[in-house]
């Protein structure tokens, strides 16, 4: 009760094909598989212009802004130093 057997699949199956026709099942199948054929294309496409876009980008200077600093020294070299170190503990005693 309530379960498909073999026979009611085979009388499914025979009425599709009745419905359908062998000829129009099969150009179905070939517009569906031409859909994704071109929505891969499509999704490789994009893909190849965000790939163009970035490498652009990449080999492009960023512009300078005026608000922008020349340069920051991070590490002051030894004699920018105005204070000479602190004595470490050993050396105090």
């Amino acid at each position: 009760m309530g379960g498909f057997s073999l026979i009611h699949w085979i009388i499914l199956g025979l009425f599709l094909l009745l419905l359908f026709g062998g000829n129009r099942f099969s150009n179905m199948m070939k517009d569906v598989a031409k859909g994704m054929k071109s929505f891969k294309e499509g999704m490789g496409d994009e893909e190849e212009e965000k790939r163009r876009r970035y490498e652009d980008q990449r080999g492009a200077e960023p512009p300078r802004l005026p608000r922008d600093p020349e340069t920051i020294e991070v590490n002051p070299r030894r004699e920018d130093l105005t204070a000479p170190p602190p004595p470490r503990d050993d050396e105090a005693r």
